[in-house]
């Protein structure tokens, strides 16, 4: 088992930064591959960025690509977000999620373990 806690949202204008972590506890980190997703009322959850255990691969989505930073620390078990040049369609709840042998790290299927998320506001 896995538990994960996001944190680091908030409200932040047009342009600026923020930086989410995700805190992970359980089992040996450094065997899950860590994603982050985003979701906004009405719609489904979309991927944003993937990182893989050893930290070697990442992944990102093209709306946020150049813009956006996935990073992890395996030895205080926490992956974080990197977010520059926020828009306002930045806005939505972010959450990390886990899993062993992510093959499809699009796909939310793909992963086994969620946090609760934290709320990302982009105010215009």
């Amino acid at each position: 088992q896995v538990q994960l806690v996001e944190s680091g949202g908030g409200l932040v204008q047009d342009g600026g930064s923020l930086r989410l972590s995700c805190a992970a506890s359980g089992r040996t980190f450094s065997n899950y591959a860590m994603g982050w997703f985003r979701q906004t009322p009405g719609k489904e959850r979309e991927f944003v960025a993937y990182i893989s255990g050893s930290g070697s691969r990442t992944y990102y989505a093209d709306s946020v690509k150049g813009r956006f930073t996935i990073s992890r620390d395996n030895t205080n078990n926490t992956v974080y977000l990197q977010m520059n040049s926020l828009k306002p369609e930045d806005t939505a709840v972010y959450y990390c999620a886990a899993a062993i042998g992510v093959y499809r790290y699009l796909r939310t299927d793909s992963y086994d373990y969620w946090g609760q998320g934290t709320q990302v506001t982009v105010s215009s």
